[in-house]
């Protein structure tokens, strides 16, 4: 039986074939029941198996066709709300095999093989995923072994149309793109300090047909870029902004954080604990100097800048430091809030491919070509959609039917499975459901804690082996 949200996200696929239409819809079912499985056990039997390598297999299935129904169904959903957070962010997906390489994947660095996924992933204010709105995925070639100096020669003369950079650019423009096309919706596309390249601050202010830009951005600034502005002393931009007065002062939860390496020095890499940060926040509108390109000339940019900045960290900590740069006003202490706070959502895509990888075990499936893996990941990467918002609507919504994502099959099962009893006549909330199926994978109630997306993705492939075992044998047998 193919799950109701399965057929949702794949109705207006087009593979340029109704028999693979349909085959998208019963597979994503069969990942999205079992997603911590290999293939063959998710399908349940021989000739599901070889049906879904040959669909696999087909030429027509590839990233973009498998993707191109949860796009619209995610613009469908953006279409409802008022504001929407588009944020891009991209991860490395490891294919290292060490007794047979995947024909086709790029290098990501030493030994390593794999292929880089750029993703654009709709979300509201309050952190709930709508989708992904755009994705690409890019296969490095060969990195060259020149020196260190002539690789940042050859960087600074090649155009960023050239270059990986240019993923920022184009996520700025897909964003604009959706924007243009949900009028009312405002759109911000959020990117991390990896984004701070002047040409995607340039193309932010570049102009649609017939118009201004109709989309607002967000990018965590790396780069502490020289001002215009020379009969200011202050005439950098971190300088420039410590010099403003504080707007408000609030406290963070930091998470914490391993260092890849033991020899790394880069300071946003080092060990931090788990704590509360006291901040201070700073707001300032500023005109960017640009820099130097060989190719083109670049403008001014005049942006607003937000400052997040703790003044008094503890012994042995790295001071948290956010500089954020915007199209959005920062005219009052209110609208320099609502920065930091859609800037906080951006974290929600570290989760969704934490999910991808270690949910959907996206680096674990065994083919041989980069052609297979990559409609694979896109499959993949609709269901640990599907997981966040299961866990973050038992959050927002907790009040709501649980009809409202489960069919009466699978939250009924789960019930009896966990209570031991009657499922009740009154349909219970949809955060009992959230939580009794967080309890399947693993989950200890606690008041002060809420299930996270490894328990979620744990007890839905438990809910849904009792959810078919209900709809098989019937729940007078229980």
């Amino acid at each position: 039986m193919v799950s109701a949200w399965a057929r949702e996200e794949m109705a207006s696929a087009d593979f340029g074939d109704l028999r693979l239409d349909d085959r998208a819809a019963v597979l994503l079912s069969a990942v999205g029941n079992c997603p911590n499985l290999s293939i063959p056990a998710a399908c349940g039997g021989r000739a599901e198996m070889a049906a879904a390598y040959r669909f696999f297999d087909n030429p027509k299935v590839t990233f973009d066709t498998v993707l191109q129904s949860h796009r619209e169904c995610t613009r469908q959903r953006l279409r409802k709300q008022e504001v929407a957070l588009l944020v891009q962010d991209t991860s490395e997906i490891d294919l290292t095999r060490p007794q047979q390489e995947v024909v086709g994947a790029g290098e990501l660095d030493g030994s390593r093989r794999g292929v880089l996924l750029h993703a654009l992933h709709a979300f509201t204010p309050d952190g709930t995923p709508l989708g992904t709105a755009w994705a690409r995925c890019l296969i490095r070639p060969e990195v060259s072994h020149a020196s260190r100096s002539s690789k940042m020669r050859r960087q600074k003369q090649t155009p960023i149309e050239q270059k990986e950079s240019m993923r920022w650019v184009e996520g700025l423009r897909q964003t604009r793109e959706i924007a243009a096309a949900l009028p009312g919706v405002q759109c911000i596309c959020i990117g991390d300090s990896e984004s701070d390249i002047y040409e995607c601050l340039a193309e932010s202010r570049a102009v649609c047909e017939g118009g201004p830009a109709v989309y607002d951005w967000l990018i965590r600034g790396c780069h502490d870029r020289t001002l215009v502005d020379d009969s200011n002393p202050c005439n950098y931009l971190r300088e420039r902004v410590l010099a403003t007065k504080v707007q408000y002062r609030a406290e963070l939860g930091v998470r914490e954080r391993q260092a890849k390496t033991n020899v790394e020095t880069r300071g946003r890499r080092q060990n931090r604990r788990t704590r509360r940060a006291r901040v201070e926040v700073r707001a300032a509108t500023v005109t960017l100097r640009p820099p130097k390109r060989n190719d083109r000339e670049l403008p001014p940019i005049t942006v607003n800048v937000v400052l997040v900045r703790e003044p008094n960290p503890p012994a042995g900590e790295g001071p948290i430091e956010w500089m954020l740069l915007t199209s959005l006003p920062i005219d009052t202490p209110e609208q320099v809030r609502k920065v930091v706070e859609y800037y906080c959502v951006r974290w929600n895509i570290e989760i969704l491919f934490r999910t991808l990888k270690g949910g959907c075990r996206v680096e674990h499936r065994r083919f041989e070509h980069i052609d297979r893996i990559l409609p694979c990941m896109a499959l993949y990467l609709i269901v640990a959609w599907r997981t966040l918002l299961v866990c973050r609507l038992g959050r927002e919504c907790p009040d709501a039917d649980c009809e409202t994502l489960f069919e009466p099959s699978e939250w009924k099962a789960v019930w009896v499975a966990v209570n031991r009893a009657k499922p009740p006549k009154k349909k219970p909330s949809l955060s009992q459901i959230v939580h009794l199926i967080a309890q399947l994978g693993g989950y200890v109630q606690r008041p002060s804690s809420e299930p996270g997306p490894q328990t979620i993705w744990i007890g839905l492939q438990r809910m849904y082996d009792l959810s078919w075992a209900w709809d098989t044998f019937g729940p007078e047998g229980i």
